[in-house]
């Protein structure tokens, strides 16, 4: 059969590009910041490449394809059953050995990125189990995705100073492949239709050599001259921002011998994990790896939520799922977790970072690129708190200098203005899809704010941490108000009273809200006085034992416990995982079909170290350690802990099976730090990450709020008898009000609170049971009336609220 070249390829742009699979066996990367590229494996290959930031994927995957020139074909990740090693414990440095399912050859790979360049190296050694190494074939298969989308590509065949090399750019990027052996052919082409895959599978070797395939989805495939190599080569992928920068990095890349720069390249990774403590398992050293490997060299302390694309392989380029941005409640679980092992300069990188990347208002964006820039334009204000806490726990462990602590409090004064501004309703609850109250969110910010006046007090603002204090303790007071629902059909079939839920409360509804993104859930849990309505259980009420606010034998936590796991809980052959929250839409539909918007939420790991901090913090040591046990079980064969895992029967056909990593995103770094926090809490038989200011005020002092708060986001109704009415703006304005329907009126002008908010607390504490206080206001600043009158009553006992 006679070869060909031609020099433009047919068939443009190419199919529509695709990403691949999430189900990650490998992730890597070197410590020094001088190599700027990160690789991914699945299915016995390499996938995305990242370069120059963690949060820009460059390829789609990178395999061999063998065949025997005339009727023998296998391709790599589909036809062989693969083995993932660890170099060495808990170093991102692997062995693969991959071995045809028709027992014909085996391929042995060693991959690393180089320590000094930009490049990713793969030294293989292919050996024939049939047969002779001359009755074999063997090719390299790369398809760039270069700046995230696999579109607008363009790849040709050149060279660099003599050495042959394969080429591909897209908006001043570029990769270049090269190989320490000869190359026997090359091609470049469009995938679907002139690629290389599609001349080998038809023929079994290349017969037309196309040069170039500018602007689409394409492929790069290169013969290997395994003769005159003896089977053994490296394969060199190098990054620039030119292609004669990246052919450098690739050539450098070869330039130097394999084992000397893959022990270099382990040599680092063990220095840094000879810092860290309580690591005594390799279950942990792999999450300590993990959380590592996800941080930005070109802006450090930024961490991406995880190196793979859920359900890729069903997704194109303008969809990558948010897991290649940083996510602040995420960077600070991230921060938890090494915190947990000692990485204390881990730990300060993300706390600068979050400095660093907070709105002038105080907030942070749902999610971002590393440079700050916002990506969803949601607002969650547990993402605001938990930079907060991650300082005090800082404080808490030794990692940071108390008298250091000073540098960051202008960032925490902003935050805590913000939460105070703008809480507690949530614009979107921590799984970012719901509106209202979440007994998660107002954990995070009732502690928060009272870290916060700690911290007041610390720098001379006493009024700031007064205010606070009594912020949080109104808050906490009201979560049954907000949260607790009584006397539904549930709560008789399971038999308890009542249970925590996730609500949005008629008042959020009508309220003028500040915040960005704030849209209402139409489906609400019933208030105390209206008839049921539908509304959200989930694991998240656990998060009020978590955080000090509540004890874990409190009998409303308990009937919680109960309907949680009577609703979310499902036992797998590993053991326990709840899911996220009744009707969740996100994981694979029925039939194991990709999540493409809708689908049936599965079982999350992390939700299983959640539950063991509680049983822990129940006393239930040994309840908590199976629970540990069980979430490690959840780990794949790389030791990589998924966001799901499939909890219905197996479907083999698409890698589904009961209890076994789903299709979701793996490695999920959140859920690695949850397993490093658990075992640290573990380790000390208390919570980890417990805030100590809560716990010291609501469990055991037992504090009690004498002050009811009204805010244009939260009109409450009615308070107890006994109580203060506080009247919360962002704005200075006068009370007008009355407690006789007017017989007698009372102008009280509010105070600033220091944090952009005004209030004046009325002197409501002495008025009598069914007592209307009514009252409008008079803006100051903008000389004008409300036009509106407000009502609240005084009620003798009970939740007070709507």
């Amino acid at each position: 059969m006679t070869q060909t070249t031609v020099r433009y390829a047919p068939g443009w742009p190419g199919i529509p590009a695709r990403w691949t699979s999430s189900a990650k066996t490998g992730i890597g990367t070197a410590l020094n910041p001088a190599s700027r590229v990160w690789f991914t494996i699945s299915h016995g290959i390499l996938n995305e490449i990242y370069y120059p930031r963690i949060d820009q994927a460059c390829t789609r995957d990178c395999g061999l394809i063998v065949t025997d020139g005339h009727s023998f074909f296998s391709e790599e990740k589909r036809h062989t059953t693969s083995i993932v090693t660890m170099l060495a414990v808990g170093v991102p440095a692997y062995r693969l050995v991959n071995r045809c399912q028709q027992h014909r050859y085996q391929i042995e790979k060693m991959v690393i990125t180089h320590p000094m360049y930009n490049a990713v190296l793969q030294q293989i050694t292919f050996t024939p189990l049939q047969g002779s190494l001359d009755q074999y074939s063997v090719f390299v298969l790369l398809a760039p995705h270069i700046g995230n989308r696999g579109a607008e590509n363009t790849a040709w065949i050149g060279d660099y100073k003599g050495l042959p090399m394969l080429f591909a750019e897209r908006y001043g990027l570029a990769l270049a492949v090269a190989c320490s052996a000869p190359w026997t052919a090359r091609s470049v082409g469009f995938v679907g239709s002139s690629d290389g895959w599609q001349d080998l599978v038809r023929n079994y070797r290349l017969t037309t050599l196309y040069e170039r395939a500018e602007n689409g989805n394409v492929a790069l495939t290169g013969g290997i001259d395994v003769m005159a190599c003896h089977g053994q080569f490296t394969i060199a992928i190098g990054f620039g921002q030119t292609w004669a920068e990246a052919a450098w990095h690739a050539r450098a890349g070869l330039s130097d011998e394999f084992d000397s720069v893959c022990a270099t390249y382990i040599q680092a990774w063990q220095t840094w994990q000879q810092t860290l403590t309580a690591l005594t398992t390799i279950h942990q050293q792999v999450s300590a790896m993990v959380l590592r490997v996800h941080e930005s060299k070109q802006f450090p302390g930024g961490s991406i939520a995880s190196l793979s694309i859920p359900w890729g392989m069903a997704k194109g380029d303008d969809d990558l799922g948010g897991y290649h941005l940083v996510w602040p409640r995420d960077l600070v679980e991230i921060g938890g977790g090494l915190l947990a092992i000692g990485a204390n300069d881990d730990a300060w990188r993300i706390l600068n970072y979050l400095a660093l990347t907070q709105e002038p208002d105080g907030h942070w964006p749902q999610n971002m690129w590393l440079d700050g820039i916002p990506y969803w334009n949601g607002i969650q204000m547990d993402e605001t708190a938990f930079p907060i806490l991650l300082l005090d726990l800082a404080v808490t462990t030794g990692a940071i200098d108390p008298a250091t602590v000073y540098r960051y409090w202008p960032m925490v004064r902003r935050a805590a203005s913000f939460l105070v501004r703008n809480g507690p309703v949530t614009a979107q609850d921590r799984w970012e899809e719901n509106a209202g109250y979440s007994p998660f969110t107002l954990a995070v910010e009732i502690a928060a704010l009272l870290v916060t006046a700690e911290l007041a007090e610390q720098y001379g603002e006493p009024t700031i941490a007064d205010y606070l204090r009594t912020t949080a303790d109104s808050w906490n007071a009201d979560i049954d108000r907000w949260c607790y629902v009584t006397g539904t059909d549930l709560a008789h079939r399971v038999g308890v009273t009542g249970y925590y839920v996730r609500i949005a409360p008629p008042d959020v509804a009508e309220a003028a809200s500040p915040m960005q993104g704030y849209v209402p859930i139409k489906n609400r849990p019933p208030d105390q006085a209206n008839a049921p309505l539908s509304y959200i259980v989930s694991p998240d009420a656990l998060a009020l034992v978590r955080f000090g606010l509540r004890d874990p034998h409190d009998p409303r936590i308990v009937n919680t416990v109960q309907v949680i796991d009577a609703l979310l809980k499902i036992d797998t052959p590993c053991g326990p995982v709840w899911r996220r929250y009744t009707d969740d839409g996100y994981g694979e539909h029925q039939d194991g079909a990709p999540f493409d918007g809708t689908g049936i939420g599965r079982g999350w790991p992390l939700l299983t170290g959640e539950r063991a901090h509680y049983e822990l913090a129940a006393e239930r040591v040994e309840a908590a350690k199976r629970l540990l046990i069980t979430l490690e079980a959840f780990a794949n064969e790389g030791g990589f802990l998924p966001e799901q895992v499939w909890d219905s029967t197996d479907i083999p056909e698409r890698e589904l099976f009961f209890g076994r990593p789903a299709g979701s995103a793996m490695p999920l770094a959140w859920a690695h730090a949850e397993h490093l926090k658990l075992c640290r809490s573990l380790a000390d038989q208390r919570l980890f990450d417990m805030p100590r200011v809560t716990a010291q005020r609501y469990l055991s002092r037992q504090v009690q709020s004498k002050i009811a708060i009204w805010r244009p986001n939260q009109k409450r109704r009615r308070i107890v008898a006994g109580m203060t009415l506080r009247i919360d703006l962002n704005a200075a304005a006068m009370i007008h009000w009355s407690a006789d329907h007017w017989q007698t009126i009372h102008d009280t002008t509010t105070a600033a609170s220091g944090l952009g908010t005004f209030f004046a607390d009325l002197p409501t504490e002495t008025l009598a049971p069914a007592t209307e206080i009514v009252f409008t206001l008079y803006w100051i600043d903008q000389q004008r009336w409300e036009g509106r009158d407000y009502t609240v009553q005084i009620e003798a006992s009970g939740i007070s609220g709507e």
